[in-house]
């Protein structure tokens, strides 16, 4: 039997094949992500071992510590016999200030002790470290992307925000360290980055000597850890190996959704096989074939068909892994390229999926083909009947049961729930059962949909275009299983949408409501602007309003807290936050209003008083309203004269600038940018902007996920060509007998591609279908005021793209059919 099964296999080759090619790209995305990470790891690794390589003992703060280490040990270790060398690393965050004027980047830079001599774990691409407290060097990177080169002088603000300058004498690469990789980097001399950053400790001492572990831990104490360079490295690669391990976690999530697309296109693959060997079946069980016999046999040919596939899908992540990383070192240079890992254990899991996959979806149609009664060997017909279909009771009772309880289920999540992360995660569990119900059901809808996907195709196709819709509606269990792979991508992807587009309205609805401002400003590091520059604005003629929040921290019955104040006119026009309980009016004087989420705190509810410590003692202050966390606010509110009294002239915090309606926007901000540009620390940032960072990063998050998503789109319009291709194989009479009746070639492609269109519709229709209504839910489920908003353009553009996927994947079969001989086809039995 193993010899009729292998036998099979080289007579169906061509009909496995695109099976082969489903199991390859879903193995291959399940490799490759093995392989990228592996690859990642390994050069993270391979670094951090050459930079610790330069140290020969390093000494840390312990995990349980809540500071660095202090000045002392670092002279105490400096002492130690057989030491050479002893440095402290210093890191804290020093703002580069760019040619403009205005510090650089979203973030402030970050400060960094640049040690010369053999503790220099940094690469330095140009010039050299610094020496004196008047000279820098810049991350490479950095300087390119501001201009920035050796010689140059710069300005960097210290922890006050105090201008400092300094001469420019090296361009280093800081990508060991992460926080100076995402925001760039200035070093200085360990004295000097001390002095700018306002660090009283070190984060590491580095010691280069002929000293043992056991000398420096036991000058250290039990408060820091002790490190070979070895170990060090290793630590330090360990630690970054997380990240790999998120990315590694996040891809292997979207490679499952395109292996169970590869299973309903294997299923559906031998399902049709089996039905269309059923007269071969019939004979090897005449012949003596038992049951079990025959069951094995279609299990051997799928397992045949996974393993090769698996072999190819291992080969191909072997190169999809490389090329990510060539990608990523493309969008980020300090990602090294090194030759791609491959490691035995990558092997056997694409292995183990890949033929687990293929045997379990054959499972149901090996099964079906141990029904076959030898009787059947006798039979001449073996194309699929065309007639009434019938669901059944089993599968309609099931379809029902799986809907009502994915709807139950989805309507409790969306508007049954308190509104948060539990909630969504029930609607995503809705969306797995009602998935269910889809699956069971679909039969039943194909003819329907067929109609309604094939309304204009029919119209305008003529005889071909009719044929084809017919064509479709023929076998529904076939075309369910096809269309509902391309389903499983398109839902997906219509989900996501429909979730990012009702995002973007939700962050807008709440910043026009809560801030409807033009211009924010404010400083990188938090700390507060000059007085004079909201006096500035107001004297401006393109301004209408400055509004001034000003914080405090201080001590609110006996715990940290801070206490916040705007200016007494916002209330009521421009700060307006959400009020979960009382009202903005009632914020009087002696009263405070609290964010909703401190509510948990002793004291923190509306008619408690608070003990907050002021300049002149201990004041009650009573709570008489709590607003909605989220908005531009937190903590506690005070009225503004209030706060004065508590605590005197405070600088603000934040500037919010409302100007003139009819001010343009471009004179509007140029007046604001003026008013900013005596002080490098002031950020304008536009309410446009920030629209626009936030819209730029849903697109890029929605783009990631479509792209991941396309390999499981890609997959289910193979299924398309390999159900087409099959079809053509089983009706080659039928169309042999059109071409006869006259049907040319022309007109017989273009029924197998509006037929393959037809398909590409339902599963899409489909897919937006239940993408729409669960990106409803989901987007219900977030919080109180979300809003709903339906991409239309994006949902038209999904339905019509799979459409033209269609096409093209009608291309093969259509021209296979098109090419077969007339005269052949009818002797073909």
């Amino acid at each position: 039997m193993l010899r009729t099964a292998l036998a099979g296999l080289r007579a169906h080759k061509l009909r496995l094949l695109l099976t082969g090619v489903a199991i390859t790209l879903g193995v291959g995305f399940i490799s490759g992500t093995f392989v990228l990470t592996d690859t990642m790891d390994k050069g993270v690794a391979k670094t951090f071992a050459r930079s610790a390589d330069k140290v020969d003992i390093a000494v840390v703060p312990d995990e349980r510590a809540t500071e660095g280490l202090s000045a002392s040990l670092l002279q105490k270790v400096r002492s130690l016999p057989g030491v050479t060398e002893a440095q402290g690393a210093v890191k804290g965050e020093a703002a580069l200030v760019g040619k403009n004027g205005k510090t650089v980047g979203d973030f402030p830079t970050m400060g960094m002790s640049v040690p010369s001599g053999r503790l220099l774990r940094y690469d330095v691409d140009k010039g050299r470290p610094p020496s004196n407290g008047g000279e820098t060097v810049l991350d490479t990177r950095l300087a390119k992307r501001e201009g920035f080169t050796v010689g140059d002088a710069v300005t960097v603000l210290d922890g006050k925000n105090r201008p400092h300058r300094f001469q420019v004498v090296g361009l280093v690469d800081f990508g060991i360290d992460q926080e100076a990789s995402i925001f760039g980097a200035v070093g200085f001399d360990p004295a000097t980055a001390a002095r700018i950053t306002g660090q009283k400790a070190y984060q590491e001492i580095d010691i280069a000597g002929a000293v043992s572990k056991a000398a420096v831990k036991a000058a250290a104490g039990s408060a820091a850890a002790v490190y070979t360079g070895e170990e060090l490295g290793a630590k330090l690669a360990k630690d970054a190996g997380a990240d790999t391990k998120i990315i590694r976690a996040g891809l292997l999530i979207f490679a499952l959704v395109a292996m169970l697309v590869s299973a309903l296109v294997i299923y559906n693959t031998f399902a049709i096989l089996v039905a269309q060997r059923m007269r071969e079946m019939a004979l090897l069980r005449c012949v003596g074939a038992t049951r079990r016999q025959i069951f094995g046999g279609v299990l051997t040919e799928s397992a045949a068909v996974g393993l090769t596939g698996s072999l190819l899908g291992i080969a191909a992540g072997v190169g999809l892994g490389q090329g990510a990383l060539v990608l990523i070192n493309r969008l980020n240079d300090r990602v090294a390229l090194t030759a791609p890992s491959l490691a035995p254990r990558t092997v056997l899991i694409g292995l183990a999926v890949g033929v687990a996959v293929t045997v379990l979806s054959a499972l149901l149609p090996a099964r079906a083909a141990t029904g076959v009664a030898p009787v059947a060997a006798l039979r001449a017909e073996t194309e699929p009947a065309g007639g009434r279909f019938r669901l059944g009771v089993r599968r309609t009772v099931l379809a029902v049961l799986f809907a009502a309880a994915g709807v139950a289920i989805g309507l409790f999540g969306a508007l049954g729930m308190d509104k948060g992360e539990s909630a969504m995660f029930v609607v995503a569990f809705s969306g797995c059962v009602f998935f269910l119900a889809v699956i069971a059901g679909m039969p039943a809808l194909v003819r329907p949909l067929s109609r309604l996907a094939g309304a204009v195709p029919a119209r305008l196709g003529g005889v071909p275009g009719r044929l084809a819709v017919a064509n479709a509606q023929r076998a529904p269990r076939r075309t369910a299983t096809t269309t509902i792979a391309l389903t499983v991508g398109v839902g997906l992807m219509s989900l996501f949408a429909v979730v990012a587009a009702s995002g973007k309205a939700t962050a807008t609805k709440e910043l026009d409501e809560q801030f409807p401002v033009q211009f924010r400003v404010a400083t990188q590091n938090g700390e507060d602007l000059p007085p004079a520059l909201g006096d500035d604005l107001r004297e401006r003629p393109e301004v209408e309003q400055v509004v001034e929040v000003r914080d405090k921290e201080t001590k609110v019955n006996g715990e940290d807290a801070s206490i916040t104040t705007v200016t007494a006119s916002a209330w009521g026009t421009v700060a307006k936050p959400e009020m979960k309980a009382g009202a903005v009016s009632d914020l009087k004087p002696g009263t405070a209003l609290v964010d909703e989420g401190t509510l948990h705190l002793p004291g923190r509810q509306v008619g408690k008083t608070l003990q907050v410590k002021t300049r002149r003692g201990v004041t009650p202050v009573k709570i008489t309203g709590v607003y909605e966390l989220g908005g531009q606010f937190h903590g506690i509110i005070v009225p503004e004269a209030d706060f004065a009294r508590y605590f005197g002239a405070v600088d603000p915090a934040e500037i919010f600038v409302k100007t003139g309606d009819a001010v343009s926007a471009d004179r509007a901000r140029k007046a604001v940018d003026q008013a900013a540009l005596p002080y490098p620390a002031a950020k304008v940032e536009s309410t446009a902007d920030f629209q626009e960072r936030l819209e730029d990063a849903i697109d890029m998050l929605l783009m990631i996920f479509g792209g991941l998503l396309g390999l499981a789109i890609v997959i289910a319009l193979f299924g398309i060509a390999n159900t087409l291709t099959l079809s053509v194989v089983e009706r080659t009479r039928e169309s042999a007998l059109l071409r006869a009746l006259g049907l040319t070639r022309r007109q017989l492609r273009r029924m197998l591609s509006v037929e393959a269109v037809v398909m590409a519709v339902i599963g899409a229709l489909t897919g937006v279908a239940l993408g729409v209504v669960f990106g409803w839910a989901a987007t219900s489920a977030m919080t109180e005021e979300s809003v709903f908003s339906l991409p239309y353009l994006q949902i038209a553009g999904f339905v019509l793209l799979a459409g033209a996927a269609g096409t093209l994947a009608a291309v093969m079969p259509a021209r296979r059919a098109a090419r077969t001989s007339i005269v052949e086809s009818l002797a073909h039995d």
